[in-house]
């Protein structure tokens, strides 16, 4: 039996969506953003919809909508007595700084307790730093397009003042914990013709081309079984009832679920975002203060409120420094795109020991830093070669 060739007796292999039809759950998941939820709307195409007035611009880039011209609030100086007193962390005493190192060395495979249990102090040196951070709080408000199958629910565009996007009330949520939500805009629903099947409630299969058959799996479509044999199960044809739309040709649209319509309307999606500007004073002692941000310390100052203002007097002047750049660049970026609920400014004293100690011989150092006890060491003396090249 000669062999035609059709669409539908292509292997079974992962095609491209029909051009028009909505990818449902089943074939691919929607990209998903930082909030961990889903990018993509199943509304029409926006050149489709309808224009609201105050959400106009659908389609660009950035998508969010920038608060009214906000009211200048005079931040408060921070209390003067706040940073009078010197904060200082005594060194670790000699015990505490061996059973750091005990504990580090027992941690990693390759490397031997001997040193740490052997060691014999030279010098424990205090070299305590500051870390200053910024936290800004902010809410920023964006436009999206939704839609769900139409059942006969209520259409209310037209029925009244669309409110303006920084018009409705939104509960916030913690303060400085990254949130998300979304609020049906009060109306802006319409119904629309599915985009996806052209309101007429289905689409064409994808797995038999709209053909409602499909190649036989067990003759591969030759009609004949073991060369010699007509296939028993397409009866020498060569195809059989498409599996997946039972011999329709056409699917029920998993967009509009086969209504042919939808209610389309905007929404508006409102994110919290907990801002973090982080800066370490490096007090040029070998040890590495990007590792600060793995441990904690003792908090010396903290201020909370809608708008800090710049911390000045402080004992280190770095710190001073560094507040003033944050506070301004914060407000600078933040001001004109979302609105900022608050902000707070902390400095933490970070306790680190340089501890110099001897063994067999020959001189060392770690370090041990934060209020966990955690040691930092480039040259522990007793590891295997595997360590020592990695």
């Amino acid at each position: 039996m000669d062999k035609v060739n059709l669409l539908s007796d292509q292997p079974e292999t992962a095609k491209e969506p029909f051009l028009g039809q909505h990818l449902g759950a089943e074939n691919a998941e929607a990209p998903r953003d930082a909030y961990g939820e889903s990018d993509g709307a199943s509304a029409p195409p926006v050149d489709l919809m309808d224009t609201v007035p105050g959400y106009e611009g659908m389609g660009t880039e950035n998508n969010d909508l920038p608060p009214p011209y906000p009211a200048l609030v005079q931040p408060e100086m921070p209390s003067p007595n706040s940073t009078e007193r010197h904060w200082e962390i005594p060194s670790i005493s000699e015990d505490l700084a061996k059973e750091a190192l005990l504990e580090y060395a027992s941690s990693k495979c390759c490397y031997s307790t001997k040193p740490a249990k052997e060691l014999v102090f030279s010098e424990l040196q205090v070299h305590n730093t500051y870390r200053y951070r910024l936290e800004t709080f902010t809410e920023s408000r964006s436009k999206e397009w939704d839609s769900e199958p139409y059942n006969g629910q209520f259409v209310d565009a037209y029925g009244g003042v669309v409110p303006g996007p920084w018009e409705l009330a939104v509960p916030v949520p913690a303060l400085f914990k990254k949130n998300k939500t979304s609020v049906r805009v009060p109306h802006t629903s319409s119904v629309k013709g599915c985009h996806s099947c052209l309101a007429l409630g289905r689409s064409a299969c994808q797995k038999c081309i709209t053909s409602g058959r499909m190649q036989c799996w067990v003759c591969n479509g030759s009609g004949m079984h073991l060369s010699d044999r007509r296939c028993h199960h397409c009866n020498g044809i060569g195809r059989v009832k498409c599996t997946s739309c039972g011999g329709v040709g056409s699917q029920t649209c998993s967009t509009c679920r086969g209504k042919g319509q939808l209610l389309c309307y905007l929404k508006l999606v409102v994110k919290w975002t907990n801002n973090v500007n982080e800066c370490v004073v490096d007090k040029k002692s070998g040890f590495p203060v990007d590792r600060v941000s793995q441990v904690t310390g003792e908090t010396v100052f903290s201020d909370t409120n809608p708008l800090v203002y710049p911390i000045t007097g402080f004992p280190d002047n770095a710190i001073n420094h560094a507040s003033y750049n944050a506070v301004t660049e914060h407000q600078a970026r933040f001001l004109s795109t979302c609105r900022i609920l608050q902000q707070r400014q902390t400095i933490e004293l970070i306790p680190i020991t340089r501890v110099h100690y001897t063994w067999k011989g020959k001189t060392h150092i770690f370090f041990v830093y934060g209020a966990e006890h955690k040691v930092h060491t480039d040259d522990y003396p007793a590891k295997c070669c595997c360590c020592s090249l990695i």
